[in-house]
Protein backbone atom coordinates (compact mmCIF):
# COMPACT_ATOMS: atom_id res chain seq x y z
CA UNK A 1 0.00 0.00 0.00
CA UNK A 2 1.09 3.45 -0.77
CA UNK A 3 1.20 6.11 1.75
CA UNK A 4 -0.40 9.41 1.16
CA UNK A 5 1.57 12.53 2.06
CA UNK A 6 -1.04 13.50 4.68
CA UNK A 7 -0.76 10.25 6.49
CA UNK A 8 -3.58 8.38 4.79
CA UNK A 9 -3.25 5.07 3.11
CA UNK A 10 -4.65 4.42 -0.32
CA UNK A 11 -5.78 0.96 -1.24
CA UNK A 12 -5.33 -0.31 -4.71
CA UNK A 13 -7.18 -3.22 -6.17
CA UNK A 14 -8.37 -4.82 -9.33
CA UNK A 15 -11.30 -3.69 -11.42
CA UNK A 16 -13.80 -6.26 -12.59
CA UNK A 17 -15.24 -5.96 -16.06
CA UNK A 18 -18.91 -6.66 -16.59
CA UNK A 19 -20.39 -7.86 -19.79
CA UNK A 20 -23.17 -5.60 -21.27
CA UNK A 21 -26.03 -7.30 -23.10
CA UNK A 22 -26.34 -6.45 -26.79
CA UNK A 23 -28.56 -7.35 -29.70
CA UNK A 24 -27.32 -7.22 -33.25
CA UNK A 25 -24.16 -5.73 -31.79
CA UNK A 26 -26.03 -2.74 -30.40
CA UNK A 27 -25.98 -2.07 -26.69
CA UNK A 28 -28.67 -0.29 -24.60
CA UNK A 29 -27.30 3.24 -25.19
CA UNK A 30 -27.30 2.52 -28.93
CA UNK A 31 -30.94 1.45 -28.80
CA UNK A 32 -31.81 4.68 -26.96
CA UNK A 33 -30.02 6.68 -29.65
CA UNK A 34 -31.81 4.77 -32.44
CA UNK A 35 -35.20 5.26 -30.70
CA UNK A 36 -34.49 8.97 -30.42
CA UNK A 37 -33.63 9.15 -34.11
CA UNK A 38 -36.83 7.30 -34.99
CA UNK A 39 -38.91 9.65 -32.81
CA UNK A 40 -37.23 12.72 -34.31
CA UNK A 41 -37.78 11.26 -37.79
CA UNK A 42 -41.49 10.64 -37.11
CA UNK A 43 -41.81 14.17 -35.72
CA UNK A 44 -40.23 15.59 -38.86
CA UNK A 45 -42.19 13.26 -41.17
CA UNK A 46 -45.52 14.21 -39.58
CA UNK A 47 -44.46 17.87 -39.71
CA UNK A 48 -44.97 18.40 -36.00
CA UNK A 49 -42.82 21.56 -35.96
CA UNK A 50 -45.11 23.08 -38.63
CA UNK A 51 -48.16 22.08 -36.57
CA UNK A 52 -46.60 23.57 -33.46
CA UNK A 53 -45.77 26.70 -35.45
CA UNK A 54 -49.37 26.91 -36.72
CA UNK A 55 -50.72 26.47 -33.19
CA UNK A 56 -48.32 29.12 -31.90
CA UNK A 57 -49.29 31.43 -34.79
CA UNK A 58 -52.98 30.90 -33.98
CA UNK A 59 -52.27 31.63 -30.30
CA UNK A 60 -50.29 34.74 -31.29
CA UNK A 61 -53.18 35.89 -33.51
CA UNK A 62 -55.65 35.27 -30.66
CA UNK A 63 -53.47 37.22 -28.24
CA UNK A 64 -53.04 40.01 -30.84
CA UNK A 65 -56.85 40.21 -31.30
CA UNK A 66 -57.30 40.35 -27.52
CA UNK A 67 -54.69 43.12 -27.29
CA UNK A 68 -56.45 45.03 -30.09
CA UNK A 69 -59.79 44.63 -28.32
CA UNK A 70 -58.20 45.74 -25.06
CA UNK A 71 -56.70 48.79 -26.81
CA UNK A 72 -60.07 49.62 -28.35
CA UNK A 73 -61.79 49.17 -24.98
CA UNK A 74 -59.16 51.36 -23.33
CA UNK A 75 -59.62 54.08 -25.95
CA UNK A 76 -63.39 53.86 -25.52
CA UNK A 77 -63.03 54.00 -21.73
CA UNK A 78 -60.73 57.03 -21.99
CA UNK A 79 -63.24 58.76 -24.29
CA UNK A 80 -66.07 57.94 -21.88
CA UNK A 81 -63.96 59.23 -18.99
CA UNK A 82 -63.32 62.48 -20.89
CA UNK A 83 -67.06 62.82 -21.58
CA UNK A 84 -67.83 62.12 -17.92
CA UNK A 85 -65.28 64.73 -16.82
CA UNK A 86 -66.82 67.22 -19.26
CA UNK A 87 -70.30 66.45 -17.91
CA UNK A 88 -69.00 66.83 -14.36
CA UNK A 89 -67.39 70.17 -15.21
CA UNK A 90 -70.59 71.31 -16.92
CA UNK A 91 -72.65 70.14 -13.94
CA UNK A 92 -70.33 71.99 -11.56
CA UNK A 93 -70.62 75.13 -13.70
CA UNK A 94 -74.41 74.74 -13.77
CA UNK A 95 -74.49 74.24 -10.00
CA UNK A 96 -72.33 77.33 -9.49
CA UNK A 97 -74.61 79.32 -11.80
CA UNK A 98 -77.70 78.08 -9.94
CA UNK A 99 -76.14 79.01 -6.59
CA UNK A 100 -75.14 82.46 -7.90
CA UNK A 101 -78.64 82.98 -9.32
CA UNK A 102 -80.24 81.88 -6.05
CA UNK A 103 -77.99 84.23 -4.07
CA UNK A 104 -78.82 87.13 -6.41
CA UNK A 105 -82.52 86.30 -6.16
CA UNK A 106 -82.29 86.13 -2.37
CA UNK A 107 -80.58 89.55 -2.28
CA UNK A 108 -83.25 90.98 -4.58
CA UNK A 109 -86.00 89.49 -2.41
CA UNK A 110 -84.32 90.92 0.70
CA UNK A 111 -84.11 94.37 -0.89
CA UNK A 112 -87.75 94.14 -1.98
CA UNK A 113 -88.79 92.99 1.48
CA UNK A 114 -86.90 95.90 3.04
CA UNK A 115 -88.50 98.35 0.59
CA UNK A 116 -91.92 96.80 1.22
CA UNK A 117 -91.36 97.05 4.98
CA UNK A 118 -90.39 100.72 4.67
CA UNK A 119 -93.43 101.39 2.46
CA UNK A 120 -95.69 99.50 4.87
CA UNK A 121 -94.26 101.48 7.77
CA UNK A 122 -94.89 104.74 5.88
CA UNK A 123 -98.45 103.69 5.05
CA UNK A 124 -99.16 102.64 8.63
CA UNK A 125 -97.69 105.90 9.93
CA UNK A 126 -99.84 107.82 7.42
CA UNK A 127 -102.90 105.80 8.47
CA UNK A 128 -102.14 106.50 12.13
CA UNK A 129 -101.67 110.18 11.38
CA UNK A 130 -104.95 110.18 9.43
CA UNK A 131 -106.73 108.44 12.33
CA UNK A 132 -105.27 110.95 14.78
CA UNK A 133 -106.35 113.84 12.52
CA UNK A 134 -109.83 112.32 12.16
CA UNK A 135 -110.04 111.85 15.93
CA UNK A 136 -108.95 115.45 16.40
CA UNK A 137 -111.59 116.64 13.92
CA UNK A 138 -114.22 114.48 15.60
CA UNK A 139 -113.20 115.81 19.01
CA UNK A 140 -113.31 119.41 17.73
CA UNK A 141 -116.70 118.76 16.09
CA UNK A 142 -117.96 117.21 19.30
CA UNK A 143 -116.66 120.15 21.34
CA UNK A 144 -118.28 122.56 18.86
CA UNK A 145 -121.54 120.61 18.94
CA UNK A 146 -121.54 120.66 22.76
CA UNK A 147 -120.61 124.34 22.68
CA UNK A 148 -123.45 125.03 20.19
CA UNK A 149 -125.88 123.03 22.32
CA UNK A 150 -124.75 124.91 25.41
CA UNK A 151 -125.02 128.26 23.56
CA UNK A 152 -128.47 127.35 22.22
CA UNK A 153 -129.57 126.29 25.68
CA UNK A 154 -128.13 129.48 27.18
CA UNK A 155 -129.74 131.61 24.44
CA UNK A 156 -133.03 129.82 24.98
CA UNK A 157 -132.78 130.46 28.69
CA UNK A 158 -131.92 134.15 28.15
CA UNK A 159 -134.72 134.59 25.63
CA UNK A 160 -137.17 132.85 27.91
CA UNK A 161 -136.18 135.18 30.72
CA UNK A 162 -136.28 138.42 28.75
CA UNK A 163 -139.09 137.76 26.34
CA UNK A 164 -142.57 137.66 27.45
CA UNK A 165 -145.93 137.53 25.64
CA UNK A 166 -145.70 141.23 24.71
CA UNK A 167 -142.29 140.78 23.05
CA UNK A 168 -143.53 137.71 21.24
CA UNK A 169 -146.56 139.59 19.87
CA UNK A 170 -144.35 142.32 18.48
CA UNK A 171 -142.03 139.71 16.86
CA UNK A 172 -144.97 137.88 15.31
CA UNK A 173 -146.36 141.13 13.91
CA UNK A 174 -143.02 142.04 12.39
CA UNK A 175 -142.65 138.64 10.84
CA UNK A 176 -146.14 138.76 9.33
CA UNK A 177 -145.47 142.20 7.92
CA UNK A 178 -142.21 140.95 6.46
CA UNK A 179 -144.00 138.10 4.75
CA UNK A 180 -146.24 140.38 2.79
CA UNK A 181 -143.31 142.27 1.34
CA UNK A 182 -141.63 139.13 0.05
CA UNK A 183 -144.48 138.34 -2.34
Amino acid sequence: MAEHPHGMKAETGTVELHHEPSAFGITAPGFVAIAMLVVVGIILWKRVPAMIGKMLDAKIDSIRRQLDEASALRAEAEAELARAKARTAASEADAAAIVAHAEAEAKALLKKAEADAKELTKRRAKMAEDKIAAAERAAIAEVRAKAADAAAAAAGAIIAEKHGAEADKQLVDQTIAGLGRLN
